[in-house]
This record gives C-alpha cells, structure tokens and sequence, in this order.
C-alpha cells in the first residue's frame, strides 16, 4: 500500500509539473483531441508538448513494455495514472485507433520485427492508423468480406473496396482484413495486413452522415502492393486477430459513451440553464428531474461494471463475450444521455446553424448517437452474442 501511495504523489508531482494548463480545459469536440500522424495539425504548442512529454516517459501508453515505447507500468499503477489524471482534469494526450486496437494486436500476434518498427511510433503519436474491416456486403456479417489479396511470391497485390473507414482520408496506415483463400470457409480464408495509406493505388472518399458530419469514409484498393513482411500472424489466420481487435473496437466505443465529448457537466446543471429551478434549488420539471438522476444513477454503476470487466480481464478471468455487454449499454446509455439533454433544450435545441448553437452541435451529436447501435457491430448482433456465449441459450 505504502508503494501504491508513494507512486501516487509521484505520479501527481509529475503531472502538475508538466501538464499544460489548457491541456486540462474540459474538450468540447473532436476538434480538440490530439489524433496526432503525418497530417496532423496540433492546435497548440501545448498540445503539442503535452503530447511529446507524455511519449518521452511513455505514458501515452502506460501498460506496453518500455522497449516497444510503453510505460512498463503495471495495471494497477495505470489505474492510479489515469485516477490522477482525471482528478486534474489533464486530457488525454492522444487518440489513437493505434494505441487502442492495432498495438495491442501487434503486441499478441506481430513478429519483432513488426513490434519494434509501429509500436515506438504508434507511442509518440508519429503515425496515425485507420481500420480496414466493413465493406458494402460484410458489415455485421464481417466474415463474408470480399477485398481479395493476391500472393505474387514476395509481395500481395491487394483489390476490393471498405466502408466506414473511420478516418481513412486523415490517416497514414490502415490495419486491413483480406480474404487470401476463397476457397476455404470463409473464416478461414481471412488474412491481416499492414500497409501505408499513401501506396499507389489506395483512394479513399468522404461520407456525410444525416448530423452533416462524418468521420467514415470509402476506400478503394486497385492493384496494391503490400510486401509479405506486413502479414500479422499466419497467413489465412487473419479472423483470430479480427475477433481480438473487435472485442477492443467494442470496449473502446462503450468508453467513448461513457465519457461523451462536449458533455462536460452533469445533466442537471445543462438542464437547469433552459429550464430553470424550483424554490428548493430542484430542476424545475419533475419528470425530466426523475429522468435524469435515473440516468445519472445508470451512468455511475456502468462505470464500475467498466473498471470491474477491466480488472478482470487483466487477471486473466474476462469472458471475451463481455465486450457485447459493455457496447451494447455504453451505446443505449449515450443516445439517452442526447435524449435528455435534447428535452432540456426544448425546441431550441433543434437549432441546426448559428453561433448561438456553435452551428446546431447539440442537435447533430444527437443525430450522430443514433449511429451507436450500428457501429462495431450492431445492437441486434451483441444482444445474440450475450444470448448465446454469456447466458448460454439456444440458438433459434
């Protein structure tokens, strides 16, 4: 205990020492995250510092290994980081699908060879990734994708076509599944590739959601060439990594639900500038006053189960089902908290342009949450998913 402590004021020490203090202002879009790759514009130089500071003592991933750029810090001693963190208010210092999917992919499946080349640069936000996974005819169905790769002896010649690539037209290397072996059952013709998104041949091509913005984009492959040092894993082995990274993709969209960008302040304050309070001090609108501490009540005990599912899965007890659970709640919990947040504003809150509304933000997050439920696997395919691996009944 005395350790854990002592790590704990050090930990601190370290970060009111070098935590910018606009890197632990409250985030109020996308906008305001560090992404960080070849493309990247910091906002700031505090952005930018904040981002080299954490890398150089590497804990913009604290628990990977030192010599691949990590922290070597153990679970607990991450857990106290990212409690210190949060009582400063520091932000993260990057986004990555780098650090949250493909890394921890590499450090199960790559080769040395591969760990030592992405992970240090993944670390210090030098490159930025994407996920190559949906396509037109493989969504929930991922295992049906058709992006073919060719084995021309030293190198693949890779042809298809993604959807919803979150990014793609920011990033500088995408994480892709392709199908080597048409022959075989479907997953087991599945392989996983490494490539730079600037290879002749590579196009990607924005989508524009129903809120007027949107991350995704379509990418095209046309004649690629991917050298065979980029394979992760065994060739047609591909669909076991997919399966991990998936899990990832699910917890990492329930934590985006959990700490909504933007939603800065409790419900009931945001409420309370519209609607008003009572003489007690009380939101001035019973029902929705109800509504909200049930959602607030909700929101408290799903970020336990969260830091319950966490310390299980490093203790090697986590049933690899559980990710439907966290994604399933975390997506239904987000699209009430926009709910809610939208009944408050009343008729206001529909405002779709202006600097009053910041040009409808409001309205378009909420808009954009009803894409929670589809995104990463749909609400449908996680509830059979917890029906049959988790609660054990029968398929129909």
């Amino acid at each position: 205990m005395e350790e854990r402590n002592e790590f704990r004021r050090q930990t601190r020490a370290w970060l009111e020492a070098n935590c910018p203090p606009e890197m632990r202002e409250p985030m109020y879009s996308d906008a305001d995250l560090c992404w960080g790759g070849r493309k990247f514009n910091f906002t700031s130089s505090a952005q930018r510092q904040w981002l080299e500071r954490m890398g150089e003592r590497g804990w913009t991933v604290p628990e990977w290994p030192r010599e691949y750029g990590g922290g070597g810090l153990t679970r607990d001693e991450a857990q106290v980081l990212a409690e210190e963190m949060a009582a400063l208010g520091c932000r993260p210092p990057i986004k990555s699908f780098g650090v949250s999917m493909l890394g921890p992919a590499l450090l199960g499946y790559g080769t040395e060879a591969q760990k030592r080349e992405h992970l240090p640069r993944i670390a210090r936000g030098e490159i930025r990734w994407c996920q190559g996974y949906s396509e037109p005819n493989a969504g929930s169905d991922l295992a049906s994708l058709q992006t073919r790769a060719e084995d021309m002896g030293d190198h693949f010649l890779v042809n298809g076509q993604k959807v919803w690539t979150s990014y793609a037209d920011k990033a500088d290397w995408i994480f892709c599944l392709v199908r080597t072996d048409f022959a075989a059952r479907k997953q087991s013709g599945i392989s996983f590739l490494l490539f730079d998104m600037t290879t002749p041949g590579v196009q990607t091509r924005p989508i524009t959601l129903i809120s007027g913005k949107s991350p995704f984009c379509e990418t095209f492959f046309d004649n690629v060439r991917v050298e065979k040092s980029n394979l992760v894993g065994e060739m047609n082995g591909g669909w076991e990594i997919a399966k991990y990274l998936l899990s990832h993709e699910r917890e990492m969209i329930s934590g985006g639900a959990a700490g909504a960008i933007g939603v800065d302040r409790p419900l009931g304050a945001a409420a309370a500038e519209t609607i008003g309070l009572n003489p007690l001090g009380e939101l001035d609108e019973p029902m929705l006053r109800a509504q909200i501490a049930t959602f607030e009540i909700d929101d408290l005990a799903f970020a336990a189960l969260r830091r319950r599912a966490s310390d299980l899965a490093g203790q090697g007890e986590g049933h690899p089902a559980f990710s439907s659970v966290l994604k399933y709640y975390g997506a239904e919990l987000n699209k009430r908290r926009y709910e809610l947040l939208m009944s408050a504003g009343g008729s206001e809150a529909l405002e779709w342009e202006g600097a009053r509304s910041e040009d409808g933000k409001l309205a378009r997050g909420w808009l954009r949450t009803k894409a929670n439920s589809i995104e990463g696997g749909t609400s449908e395919v996680q509830l059979n998913i917890i029906a049959k691996r988790l609660l054990g009944m029968p398929g129909a």
